[in-house]
């Protein structure tokens, strides 16, 4: 079994190296290493997932790794019901990414070069979650980062695409220098990394330790998973091709912040105070994200706020301790989101790249297949049974509401709301009713079969992934992954009432027909409540200036430093001293060079001024 974890984990490694490194004679054939890699990692992970379901783990130590005195680190490996949960829903999801990659990016120059990053991005997340310790994971993580800057800027000759990668990578370093943090206050306190012996130490720890690990961790999930402050990064990724978005957004990189704190939750377990914390982030991104989708034009970046605001839930799930729903959540959003990402991408395919939904419409004539599977992944990501995103998003919200979380209970619902009608909103402006721009609606064009088989696939899982959870919490799902998680004692569950089960229902369809209201009978006119609500409006529409406040306080203040610095410490101290060395030992030796005429006169003159001055200091004793 150790050979096909092995397997598993490595082979999109090896596709990577191949199409990256020997991949020149492939160039435009470099799909056919990158697909059968993640393929054969897809088949592994689905047989790993048997494996578990049947009751067993592994646990295995390949090799040692960093030994360095009493820090002691190995290349080690664990499969248990969380991380064949995350190996399965990440190939799954990555592997129809990769074939619907092959029509999106056809033709594109760098094609080789896009799939030894895609093959990469998948590596580095199956080396996150499969890791068993906190060091290995966070090179997986790290690795991510790494992905997720060389895909954002794929199109690096793009002024845009440079930026926005450069953007989510230093970002990323802030919440991840709080990761590190929290890995060095590990090891201090327990003496070691690897989770089986911090979790079984984590009873004994003092609250302010645990609450001082648990607090840097969750700087770095904060970073990661793009939630409030450290969300910015994730809008301006869409300038990477849409197949990246997806992954991005559905099974890598923005999904690990979720995963660490569900593995970590016998440390968040023994912490309430900061377990509140999570919570309490999560919700307010949650609807905070969910404002800004609301007035947003661009169809990938509505997507995006809605992705930030689905992390949202599952940090809500997570933070009120109710692990097993905040990747219940995570698995299930992971088919739906990356259905919407591809079906966007089809769009802009058949729209040569518009973004604008204020140019598109009626495409659903032009588009069947495109418009039917979004419409399948908008109900699902809006909570409407029996899609999978009812099941878990409800899952959530009712955990919240028996465990005593209110507010946040009132957030996550309001939120339903909010989601329900920003993608209606766009069903109805992008594939419905009358073209705004005929030129682009003449020229409009169902994707290749390459890219519609992988959707319908995607929207089956949209649909149906979700019923593993029905059920109390004897449910299939919340029983295969209770062995991997740990959970805090609590007092007695509420009961909610039957009104408040049905109320985030009741919300989602409410916002679903105010959508089509307002964007199909014009009752009443968007126009209008723009300008009847213009505050509000442009507010949202300029994304709360959050990115022009974080311009004024953090980036100029930073780059006017940079200047001075440079001006007067590199150049005048640093570059003074340097070259003032160098102008002495320039004048000095002009000096020594006239001593140096080759002329015998002349050293017989310097020969008797020398002595001559010997001589008279010998005197002066």
């Amino acid at each position: 079994m150790e050979t096909i974890l092995l397997i598993t984990l490595f082979v999109p490694l090896l596709g990577a190296i191949i199409n990256g490194v020997f991949g020149s004679p492939f160039k435009k054939y470099a799909h056919w290493v990158a697909v059968p890699a993640i393929g054969i990692s897809w088949l592994g992970a689905l047989y790993l997932l048997k494996f578990v379901m049947a009751g067993n783990t592994l646990n295995v130590n390949l090799w040692q790794w960093i030994p360095v005195k009493d820090f002691n680190v190995h290349f080690g490996l664990l499969l248990d019901p969380l991380s064949a949960v995350m190996i399965a829903t990440v190939t799954t999801v990555s592997f129809f990414i990769h074939i619907y990659s092959i029509g999106y990016m056809h033709g594109d120059p760098g094609y080789r070069r896009y799939f030894a990053y895609l093959n990469l991005f998948v590596f580095s997340m199956l080396m996150l979650v499969l890791a068993n310790n906190y060091v290995l994971l966070f090179v997986g993580w790290e690795a991510v980062g790494l992905c997720s800057y060389l895909l954002i800027g794929f199109w690096y000759e793009k002024k845009s695409a440079s930026d926005a990668g450069k953007k989510a990578f230093i970002v990323n370093r802030i919440g991840d220098a709080g990761f590190i943090l929290g890995i060095f206050t590990m090891f201090f306190a327990v003496g070691a990394v690897d989770y089986k012996t911090v979790f079984a130490a984590a009873p004994q720890l003092s609250a302010a330790i645990v609450g001082s690990i648990t607090f840097f961790l969750f700087m770095g999930a904060i970073g990661k998973s793009a939630q409030f402050p450290l969300y910015v990064w994730l809008p301006d990724a869409m300038e990477g091709p849409t197949p990246v978005s997806a992954l991005i957004h559905a099974a890598t990189m923005v999904t690990a912040g979720v995963y660490m704190v569900a593995r970590s939750s016998a440390l968040y377990s023994a912490h309430g105070s900061i377990a509140n914390v999570v919570a309490s982030i999560g919700a307010f991104t949650a609807i905070f994200a969910a404002s800004i989708a609301l007035v947003n034009d661009d169809i990938k970046r509505v997507l995006a706020y809605s992705t930030i605001s689905q992390l949202g839930y599952m940090f809500i799930g997570v933070g009120v301790g109710a692990y097993a729903t905040g990747i219940f959540h995570l698995y299930t959003h992971a088919f739906f989101k990356a259905l919407l990402f591809l079906t966007a991408g089809s769009v802009m395919h058949a729209l040569h790249g518009e973004l604008n939904m204020q140019k598109m419409g009626g495409l659903f004539k032009k588009m069947p297949h495109t418009g039917l599977t979004f419409i399948i992944g908008a109900l699902a990501l809006s909570g409407i049974p029996p899609l999978a995103g009812f099941y878990s998003k409800d899952s959530i919200l009712k955990e919240a509401l028996v465990r005593g979380h209110t507010t946040i209970w009132w957030i996550g619902t309001i939120t339903a709301f909010m989601t329900a009608f920003y993608m209606f909103r766009l069903i109805f402006m992008v594939f419905f009713g009358e073209p705004r721009d005929r030129e682009l609606y003449e020229h409009a064009h169902e994707s290749p079969a390459v890219m519609t088989i992988p959707l319908w696939i995607l929207a089956i899982g949209a649909i149906s992934a979700g019923w593993v959870g029905i059920g109390e919490d004897a449910s299939p799902f919340f029983k295969f992954l209770a062995p991997s998680l740990h959970y805090a004692e609590h007092g007695a569950l509420l009961e909610p009432a039957a009104w408040q089960e049905w109320l985030p229902l009741i919300f989602g369809v409410a916002g679903i027909l105010l959508a089509w209201s307002m964007y199909m009978k014009r009752i009443p006119s968007p126009v209008g409540m723009a300008r009847a609500f213009k505050p509000i409006y442009k507010l949202l529409k300029g994304k709360y200036y959050v990115d022009e406040i974080y311009d004024i306080f953090i980036v100029k203040p930073i780059y006017y430093l940079a200047i001075i610095l440079f001006k007067l410490v590199d150049r005048i101290l640093i570059d003074g001293t340097v070259n003032g060395v160098a102008w002495v030992n320039r004048a000095t030796g002009a000096v020594l060079n006239k001593i140096q005429t080759g002329a015998v006169k002349t050293y017989m003159l310097w020969i008797v001024f020398a002595a001559t001055l010997i001589m008279w200091l010998q005197l002066l004793k």
